[in-house]
């Protein structure tokens, strides 16, 4: 007889990484095309610059540090992707390559590979491209601009976004609908929050994700926004708050994100209030009218810690540490 002796988990639900990272890419194709509509073929070719700077960085990490080969996962390509939709389409391709690698040798490959990442790769890329190269990264094109996809970079008068006259502050010039639509200056991928919306939506029919973290993440900014108004009318600064910016693609893809997001429910909640607090303060007092990237990242920091400070009840278990 022989016994086999494994580590846990000894039940799982047999859901493959491939197949997670497949379901990502799909729910994101509605921001991705929602970005090549409003700015045109440019973004689809920085997107592809970006995922294939994502891939060969992988390939040649693991190549050199001679492990297997994890492209099949497509995990960096869904890296890829979300590094572009943190993009303006008008920055430099080399821009969003140099963002590539970054991420997948600094923040996921020297850490060790997926799952043990502190931070999420591309929203720590996109913060050190904030930081290098602030002037590229702040100008961004209006809806509707023809920019040259074959131009290595494309030099514009960079349009106000939403964000930059609530920074003022003052209700943005851009009618809800258009803000809910997609039609302003601003992202890639953050432009349409109903794009959005229908790719968080697909993730969570998919159980892809849970409700926990975006619900806790966009319910806290809302109830900020709304408490704290800088508007006129506070439940349109509120609007403005959820669908300008950052706000959805970072509640939806990227806080939810499984290797740098807590693992237990109340943990999950306590980490998106967390989120959505941040965001909030850094868009009233930061530098940058834009908060989202450096909440999501320092709540990353704190989410071992949330989860002993939240762990689940388990089965059995009594007062004192017997079971019953």
């Amino acid at each position: 007889m022989n016994l086999l002796v494994t580590s846990s988990p000894h039940i799982h639900s047999g859901a493959r990484t491939s197949r997670l990272m497949g379901d990502v890419l799909l729910a994101l194709l509605p921001a991705l095309f929602a970005g090549v509509w409003f700015f045109g073929l440019r973004a689809l070719v920085l997107t592809g610059v970006t995922v294939l700077s994502c891939l060969l960085s992988e390939w040649l990490f693991r190549m050199l540090t001679r492990q297997s080969n994890t492209l099949p996962d497509l995990s960096a390509a869904v890296t890829g992707v979300l590094l572009a939709m943190t993009l303006p389409a008008s920055v430099p391709y080399w821009l969003g390559a140099v963002g590539g690698v970054f991420a997948i040798v600094v923040v996921k490959g020297l850490i060790g590979g997926l799952g043990q990442n502190i931070f999420n790769p591309a929203l720590a890329a996109r913060a050190l491209l904030v930081l290098l190269w602030p002037g590229w990264m702040v100008r961004y094109a209006p809806a509707g601009a023809a920019l040259d996809p074959t131009a290595l970079s494309v030099d514009i008068v960079s349009a106000a976004t939403p964000l930059h006259h609530m920074v003022m502050p003052a209700l943005p010039t851009e009618s809800l609908l258009d803000v809910f639509l997609g039609n302003m200056g601003g992202c890639i991928g953050e432009v349409s929050a109903l794009a959005l919306l229908l790719g968080g939506g697909y993730l969570m029919l998919r159980r892809v994700i849970s409700w926990h973290i975006p619900a806790a993440y966009l319910g806290s900014v809302a109830l900020l926004t709304l408490m704290f108004s800088k508007g006129q009318d506070p439940v349109q600064w509120m609007l403005y708050s959820l669908m300008c910016g950052g706000v959805l693609l970072g509640a939806l893809f990227m806080a939810t994100d499984y290797a740098t997001s807590p693992v237990t429910p109340g943990a999950q909640l306590l980490y998106g209030v967390g989120c959505g607090v941040l965001t909030v303060l850094l868009r009233y007092y930061g530098l940058f009218p834009e908060g989202v990237t450096y909440a999501i990242l320092l709540m990353n920091a704190c989410a071992w810690s949330l989860d002993r400070l939240a762990p689940p009840k388990r089965f059995g278990a009594v007062k004192g540490g017997g079971v019953q």
